[in-house]
């Protein structure tokens, strides 16, 4: 498979990507991957200005001529796009935001009845693509936290396996490494699933979900 990673986080030592690399460690041993890795924060990305004249020119490419080119040359020839990011203000961080606004030169001005919605037609075959979102959160609970970019995902990826995770800053305290350890093989494990069929079943998601101590463990531990 060819996989591109986009990492959302702004920080060297992201908890999200932790889970992300064990993620694609057991990807890896289902076969010879070809794994492009794109940290944006380092990128210069600019934000969209909603001017369309990638719809004028009608080449896959954005008129502003900055990094987000490459990663419109890399999508469309993706098996797989792992979206690892943290949860910022309930969304995706602004940085990672601007990437997918910006994928708007991989669609078209026209538009079609999709008989719950209305939608532009593709310009690439986004039928081949399959997605993974890793989203970790600094809260100890999954409810009232990923609701809002679990929905944009569902909206905006196709083939999509989605992966929500609390408590993923104890992913970078040595003290937590007990139950950091059995998270990470978790996600060893949940790579190779996935690279097998191209899916999780509902108890590994449930797994990879839970929580790694307990909520008022975690709670007392950050206010302290």
């Amino acid at each position: 498979m060819n996989i591109l990673v986009l990492n959302g986080s702004p920080k060297e030592k992201s908890d999200t990507m932790i889970l992300t690399r064990a993620f694609l460690k057991g990807l890896e041993k289902t076969g010879n991957h070809n794994i492009t890795v794109i940290d944006v924060i380092k990128k210069n990305i600019a934000p969209c200005k909603g001017c369309f004249g990638c719809w004028q020119i009608q080449n896959g490419q954005c008129v502003i001529n900055d990094d987000q080119n490459e990663i419109l040359r890399l999508y469309p020839n993706a098996d797989l796009i792992i979206w690892s990011f943290p949860l910022y203000c309930y969304g995706m961080p602004g940085h990672l935001k601007s990437v997918l606004d910006r994928t708007i030169p991989l669609i078209q001005k026209k538009m079609e009845d999709t008989g719950d919605g209305t939608r532009h037609v593709s310009a690439v075959d986004f039928s081949k693509i399959h997605s993974v979102v890793i989203c970790g959160c600094g809260f100890p609970n999954y409810e009232h936290n990923f609701e809002a970019v679990q929905r944009q995902c569902e909206l905006c990826f196709g083939n999509l396996t989605q992966i929500y995770v609390p408590e993923t800053p104890l992913l970078n305290i040595p003290e937590a490494e007990p139950v950091t350890k059995i998270k990470r093989e978790s996600f060893e494990k949940a790579g190779e699933e996935y690279g097998k069929s191209f899916s999780l079943t509902p108890e590994t998601i449930a797994d990879l979900q839970s929580l790694m101590i307990p909520k008022d463990e975690y709670i007392q531990g950050v206010n302290s």
